[in-house]
C-alpha cells in the first residue's frame, strides 16, 4: 500500500486519506508543517475545504460558536525531522496544535516542540475569524483555551476584533492574593457540608478587574475557590463574557475538557503517532 506525506516546507505533496476516511462523518483536516513566516498562505488554500465543509453543515449561520485552541504530543520513534526532547511529555515529539468548534475538526497545525505551545495562535484565530466571518457576519466568536493560549497580544486582537474569550491564566502570588478572602468562607461551607454527611468538593466563585504586569489595561478574571477533602485548589480564567461566573467556569470553560477526546479521535483517525520517518514525500508500506 502506498501512502504519502502531507508535509514539506507547508506544500500539499497530495492529499492523504486514510482507507477508512468513508467512515468519518468529516474530512480529516490537512496538516502542514512550520516554515518560518511562510506557511499561512499555502495553508489557507490547504485547510479551506474543511473549513468549507464546516459552513456546509449549517443550514443557517448560527448565533454562537466557539473556538477552541489545544496543543498535544505526538510521540516520535525513529530519526524524524525537527525532531526534539520536550520536557514536559519526557520524550521527543512534534507538538500539533489543534482548533475544534464543537465535534468539528477546523484544523491541524503540526509544529516542531521546541517552541511555545500558543506560537502563530494569533495568525490562526484571524485566518479562522476572517474565514468564518466572511460567510457569517454576525455571528458571536468565542475564542477559547486553558492557560497556555493567555498571551497579550491574541487578547489584545480579540478585543479589536469583536471576538470573546475564555481562557485559563496561570497562577501567581498576586492572583491568589486577591482570592485569599473568599477562602474562609469556602473552607467553612466544606466543613459544614462535611458535618452534614455531603460528599464532594465545596466550590466558591468571585469575579474582578485584574491586570497582569504585561497587560495595557486591566481585564475581568473569575477565580475559582475549591476545597476539597486535600485542600485548596484554586482556578483562575479571565474572559470579555458576561454571565454568571459559576456557569462561565463550569459550563463554558471547563467544556473544553471534551477536546481532548476529539484529539484523541483525530490520533487514532490519522495515525498520527506513528508519523512516517520520510517527512519530505512519499512512503512505502507492505
Amino acid at each position: 500500500m502506498k501512502t504519502s506525506m502531507i508535509i514539506n516546507n507547508c506544500g500539499l505533496t497530495s492529499p492523504w486519506k486514510p482507507p477508512w476516511s468513508d467512515l468519518n462523518p468529516w474530512p480529516v483536516p490537512q496538516l502542514c508543517i512550520d516554515s518560518k513566516r511562510r506557511w499561512i498562505g499555502r495553508y489557507y488554500r490547504v485547510t479551506s475545504p474543511s473549513l468549507g465543509q464546516f459552513i456546509a453543515a449549517h443550514r443557517r449561520a448560527p448565533k454562537r460558536i466557539v473556538l477552541d485552541f489545544d496543543a498535544t504530543d505526538i510521540p516520535l520513534h525513529g530519526d524524524q525531522p525537527e525532531k526534539f526532547f520536550h520536557g514536559y511529555y519526557d520524550h521527543y515529539c512534534y507538538l500539533p496544535l489543534y482548533v475544534f468548534s464543537g465535534r468539528f475538526p477546523l484544523l491541524a497545525y503540526l509544529r516542531q516542540s521546541r517552541i511555545d505551545g500558543a506560537k502563530h495562535t494569533g495568525s490562526i484565530l484571524k485566518l479562522l475569524v476572517t474565514f468564518i466571518r466572511h460567510h457569517w457576519p454576525d455571528v458571536q466568536i468565542v475564542f477559547r483555551g486553558d492557560s497556555g493560549f493567555c498571551r497579550q497580544l491574541v487578547l489584545n486582537w480579540c478585543e479589536r476584533n469583536r471576538v470573546d474569550y475564555l481562557v485559563g491564566i496561570a497562577r501567581n502570588s498576586n492572583l491568589e492574593a486577591l482570592l485569599e478572602p473568599l477562602w474562609k468562607h469556602v473552607e467553612r461551607h466544606h466543613t459544614k457540608r462535611r458535618k452534614e454527611g455531603q460528599t464532594g468538593s465545596t466550590k466558591g466563585f468571585w469575579r474582578y478587574r485584574y491586570q497582569a504586569g504585561s497587560w495595557k489595561k486591566a481585564r475581568s478574571v473569575i477565580d475559582k475557590a475549591e476545597v476539597t477533602d486535600k485542600g485548596r485548589n484554586p482556578r483562575f480564567v479571565v474572559t470579555s463574557l458576561a454571565g454568571h461566573d459559576a456557569q462561565l467556569y463550569c459550563e463554558e470553560y471547563c467544556a473544553r475538557g471534551d477536546m481532548e477526546n476529539r484529539i484523541k479521535d483525530q490520533h487514532w483517525t490519522c495515525l498520527l503517532n506513528v508519523p512516517p520517518a520520510n517527512m519530505g514525500g512519499v512512503t512505502n508500506g507492505g
